[in-house]
C-alpha cells in the first residue's frame, strides 16, 4: 500500500475540529469504519492491561522476517512519519536501515483475522500513544495469541530479553548475542563445570521430564559468587548459546519495586521453560527485598524457570536467600584461577604465539591471584608489545600488572570500609 493512503486527512478536518484531530472517539471510529469498508463486517475491540508488550514485538519482528503474515492495511494521520531510520544487527558493521513504522499504522493478520493499530491520541493537551487491538471474535483472537507466543519463543532464541527497572516502569528490549561463547570456552573446574550444565541440560531436556518423573517442582536456582572478572558472565553467556530455550536478563536498579518485581515475572512466566538471569543481586533495594523473596516462594511464580543469580559479594546476601528451597537452590563459588587454568586460557588465546611454552609457564607462576580479565589484559599487553617491539618483557609485564592489582585490591577494600551494605544483608 502506499504511503498516500491514510483514514484520517488533516485537509479534511473543519479548523474548528483541530483541537479534536487526535481524539480517541475520532480515531478509533476511523479505524472501524476502516475494517467494515475492507471485510463487510465489525470488528470487537480488545483492551490489553495484563501483558506488556508481546504483541507488538511479535509485529515489528514480523514485519521484518514474516512480511507474508502481516499486511499494511492503511496508515492513520497523514502528518505522521510512517517509517522509523534504524541500525540492523550485525556483528561485523554498521547498518542503517530504513523499516516500517509501528506507530501510526493500522496492521491486519488475515490468517488470524486480527487487526493492530498504534496510534497517538491527543487528550488533554497531551499526546498519548494509544494502542487497538481488534479482532472478528474471541476465538479469533485466542488463537492469534497462541501464535504470538509461539513466534516470540522463536525468534528471542538467538536474542536475550533485557529487562531494566527504570522511573517510568520496566523496560523491555530484545539484544541480538553478537558474541557466542561455546561451553568449551568456560573455564571451571571440571567438576564445577559438569555440575552446573547437567543441572541446566537436565531443566530444559523434554520439557523437564526428569522433574515430573521424580516428582521435583519444576523450577531451579542457581547463585554464582566470585570476585569479578573470573567467568560469571562468561559463564551465563555459554549457557545462553547452548540452549534452545529464552534467556532473559533482569537489570536491577534503584528503581526496583514491588511493582517492577511483578511485571518481570509476569512477563517471564510467558517464555517458559526459559532462563532468568539476575546480575548483581545484592543490588536489590532494600525496600524492594520481602516481595521479590516472597515472589520466590510463590507456588507457581517460578515454575518452567531456570533463575541464575550473581553476585561479587556474597557476604552482603542473607544466607536464607540461599538456603530456602525455592529460592536459590545451590550456590557456587567460581574463585580465581587455578594455575592449570590460567596455563590452558592462555593456549587458547594463543599466547604461544609469541613465546615458547616455557615462557608461558613462567608467566603462569608469575600471575597467581589473577583474574580471567586481568590474564586477557596481559594478553593484549604481550600482543601489542611484540606487534611494536618484536619482542616480549615478560617479567616486567607481569610485575606491573601484579603491581597494579594489589593497588587495586587495597583501593577496593579502603573504599568500602565506610560503604553501607546495599544488598541483602547489612
Amino acid at each position: 500500500m502506499s504511503d498516500t493512503h491514510y483514514l484520517i486527512n488533516f485537509h479534511e478536518i473543519d479548523p474548528a475540529m483541530i483541537p479534536n484531530y487526535y481524539d480517541y472517539g475520532y480515531v478509533i471510529n476511523s479505524i472501524k469504519t476502516k475494517i467494515v469498508q475492507e471485510f463487510g463486517f465489525d470488528f470487537k475491540l480488545y483492551a490489553d492491561d495484563e501483558t506488556s508488550n508481546e504483541i507488538w514485538e511479535v509485529l515489528e519482528e514480523d514485519l521484518q522476517a514474516n512480511p507474508d503474515k502481516v499486511r499494511l492495511l492503511s496508515h492513520i494521520f497523514d502528518g505522521i512519519e510512517t517509517s522509523t531510520i534504524s541500525s540492523n544487527d550485525n556483528d561485523k558493521t554498521l547498518e542503517l536501515i530504513v523499516k516500517p513504522r509501528i506507530t501510526n499504522a493500522f496492521y491486519y493478520y488475515p490468517d488470524y483475522q486480527v487487526a493492530l493499530a498504534r496510534t497517538p491520541v491527543f487528550q488533554s493537551h497531551s499526546e498519548n500513544i494509544h494502542d487497538f487491538i481488534l479482532a472478528k471474535n474471541n476465538e479469533c483472537l485466542v488463537e492469534f495469541l497462541q501464535y504470538i507466543l509461539r513466534r516470540k519463543r522463536e525468534y528471542i532464541r538467538n536474542h536475550v530479553t533485557v529487562f531494566t527497572d527504570t522511573a517510568d516502569g520496566v523496560e523491555s528490549k530484545k539484544e541480538k548475542i553478537t558474541t557466542l561463547v561455546t561451553r568449551d570456552e568456560v573455564f571451571l573446574e571440571e567438576h564445577l563445570k559438569k555440575e552446573i550444565y547437567r543441572s541446566i541440560d537436565e531443566f530444559f531436556s523434554e520439557s523437564g521430564q526428569f522433574f515430573k518423573t521424580y516428582n521435583i517442582p519444576y523450577k531451579r536456582g542457581i547463585l554464582l559468587h566470585g570476585k569479578p572478572g573470573n567467568g560469571k558472565t562468561t559463564l551465563v553467556k555459554s549457557i545462553a548459546n547452548s540452549i534452545t530455550a529464552p534467556v532473559a536478563y533482569w537489570q536491577i536498579t534503584e528503581y526496583t519495586s514491588s511493582y517492577s518485581i511483578q511485571e518481570v515475572f509476569s512477563s517471564v512466566a510467558r517464555m517458559t521453560p526459559m532462563v532468568l538471569v539476575i546480575e548483581d543481586i545484592d543490588s536489590m533495594p532494600e525496600a524492594a527485598r520481602s516481595v521479590f523473596l516472597n515472589t520466590l516462594d510463590g507456588a507457581t511464580s517460578k515454575e518452567g524457570i531456570f533463575l541464575i543469580g550473581t553476585t561479587n559479594y556474597p557476604e552482603k546476601i542473607d544466607p536464607a536467600l540461599i538456603n530456602r528451597a525455592g529460592r536459590f537452590d545451590r550456590a557456587y563459588e567460581i574463585k580465581l584461577p587455578t594455575n592449570d587454568l590460567r596455563f590452558s586460557y592462555l593456549l587458547e588465546k594463543k599466547i604461544d604465539q609469541f613465546m615458547p611454552l616455557e615462557d608461558v609457564e613462567r608467566i603462569v607462576n608469575a600471575t597467581k591471584g589473577f583474574s580471567f580479565a586481568q590474564l586477557n589484559e596481559l594478553y593484549t599487553s604481550i600482543a601489542l608489545q611484540w606487534h611494536y617491539e618484536h619482542e616480549v618483557h615478560i617479567d616486567k609485564l607481569c610485575s606491573e600488572l601484579q603491581s597494579a592489582n594489589k593497588k587495586q585490591m587495597k583501593q577496593t577494600w579502603d573504599s568500602e570500609r565506610d560503604l553501607h551494605h546495599v544488598g541483602f544483608r547489612v
